[in-house]
């Protein structure tokens, strides 16, 4: 695959993004385009390894390893270097319903574990995959296609998140009648309101999508909440299976001195689509960071979007709490090849509010105290320590370090801790059961609730977690609904 000895004749190389002063000023998204040349360079840089990790797709030490959704790296990555662009997409779609996402969010665990990575700097898959889907959009290739026969068949599928579109695409291309029900006055999600516009512009890419699936005969209903405008017992009644794509939608909360009482704390979901909302509509956001310092508590790809959000609203600063230690520069000995390596980055965010203010906003192993508030109750400052891990119980737990208080002044404070699973209430009105970790009880390999016919995929079942694992259980999901209901499946 790729170019004989193509590793060691060409280095890794990456599109190269706006500079953080210019697009601190927009919403668009801020990554240039490499030229086909460039490209194929990067594409004969995929090794013949013989076993190619990236697109294995397993949870290795509680992490992704390899692509949830087996993708053909290999095959593409050759088709890109030899020009065989149109052949390139071919293969790209025989696993992936939406490349133009997934070429934009995923943290790419595919690279993490490429072969080449074990003594080189990896392939650059994620970028080669997002230029494959965005040329076969400029030459017309991307257009909606006839569905040849109805089965006769009507799903819901509950959700329009990654898992939701494509559970949809999927049940629609057996041939199956499907309607995607959507609380949102937008589809897409966590795609439309949960990632900000300059990682994933949603009139471009998220609704240029839905408008083919649309045409491609999927139903969308949006502002429509199932259990409250549409009454959940009409979903058994009116289709022949339901499939639940809900999300992981409940925020962990900060039990901290001061978090009731104190005005200006929310979480980080909230301020995103706030901001989301305000820029497509043309109006203000109800959440906003101008004019206030932030502070943003957690990590991860949320706290960055928090933090890259802020800026652009114009916050007069943003610090950025995270409670687990600085990550190392390079992979440590308990953290191997072909394990997403738990190493030291800088995002998008954090370099921007680095060029803003002058260094990075994290502030690692500190643990948030008290919230303190003006005689008005609103927030004025975030009270802060070092932490310390300590073993109890046979795990490891934070615990403050006397006499490390640090005060950061804030009137405006972003909880981005993550997700504590699906909200309880539709699933209570149609007797789904939850295991114990919240989330909706659907064994893997089946999907199918503990009732008949009602099947579950993404987040909602699994519990927080990546874009391309959402897509990689819609499918899944698609399939065993299809069995379901035919008694047999063609779907991949």
């Amino acid at each position: 695959m790729g170019k004989v000895k193509g590793f060691m004749e060409f280095q890794r190389a990456v599109p190269e993004d706006r500079p953080p002063l210019e697009r601190k000023g927009d919403w668009k998204e801020f990554h240039l385009e490499m030229d086909g040349q460039a490209l194929s360079d990067q594409g004969a840089r995929c090794m013949d390894c013989g076993t190619p990790f990236c697109h294995t797709g397993i949870m290795l030490a509680g992490m992704t390893s390899g692509c949830p959704i087996h993708n053909l790296i290999p095959e593409w990555n050759d088709l890109v270097y030899r020009g065989y662009w149109g052949d390139a997409y071919d293969r790209l779609m025989k696993t992936n319903n939406f490349p133009e996402f997934t070429g934009r969010v995923c943290p790419a665990p595919c690279e993490g574990s490429c072969v080449l990575g074990i003594i080189e700097p990896p392939v650059t898959i994620k970028n080669i995959e997002c230029a494959i889907i965005e040329r076969a959009f400029a030459d017309g290739r991307v257009e909606p296609k006839t569905i040849a026969y109805r089965t006769g068949k009507k799903v819901a599928v509950v959700g329009s998140g990654p898992s939701g579109l494509a559970a949809a695409d999927q049940l629609n291309k057996a041939g199956h009648t499907v309607t995607v029900f959507e609380r949102d006055d937008r589809c897409g999600g966590l795609l439309m309101y949960g990632i900000p516009n300059m990682k994933l512009d949603k009139e471009d890419v998220v609704l240029r999508r839905i408008a083919i699936m649309e045409k491609e005969g999927v139903e969308f209903r949006v502002n429509t909440e199932v259990g409250k405008d549409y009454p959940a017992e009409k979903l058994k009644e009116e289709f022949d299976a339901v499939l639940l794509c809900t999300g992981s939608t409940r925020p962990r909360d900060l039990e901290a001195e001061g978090r009731r009482e104190a005005y200006g704390i929310h979480f980080a979901m909230d301020f995103l689509r706030s901001s989301t909302k305000a820029l497509l509509g043309g109006s203000a956001p109800e959440i906003t960071a101008e004019g206030r310092n932030v502070v943003v508590i957690g990590g991860g790809d949320t706290g960055t979007d928090c933090v890259a959000t802020s800026i652009r609203q114009g916050c007069n600063s943003v610090v950025q709490l995270e409670i687990m230690p600085k990550p190392p520069l390079e992979r440590p000995e308990d953290n191997p090849w072909p394990q997403w390596p738990r190493t030291f980055k800088v995002d998008y965010g954090q370099e921007e509010a680095a060029a803003l203010q002058g260094e990075d906003p994290r502030r690692y192993g500190m643990m948030t105290k008290k919230f303190i508030r003006d005689t008005d109750g609103r927030l004025k400052g975030v009270e802060a320590s070092e932490v310390e891990w300590v073993r109890k119980e046979g795990r490891f737990v934070p615990q403050p370090v006397a006499g490390t208080e640090q005060i950061f002044p804030a009137e405006l404070v972003l909880l981005a801790m993550g997700f504590l699973g699906p909200e309880a209430e539709l699933l209570q009105k149609l007797g789904v059961q939850c295991d114990e970790r919240s989330n909706i009880k659907a064994a893997e390999g089946s999907y199918e609730t503990t009732v008949e016919g009602v099947f579950a995929a993404g987040d909602a079942r699994r519990g927080q977690s990546l874009v391309v694992w959402a897509i990689q259980e819609g499918r899944a999901a698609a399939r065993e609904c299809d069995r379901f209901l035919m008694g047999e499946t063609f779907l991949p």
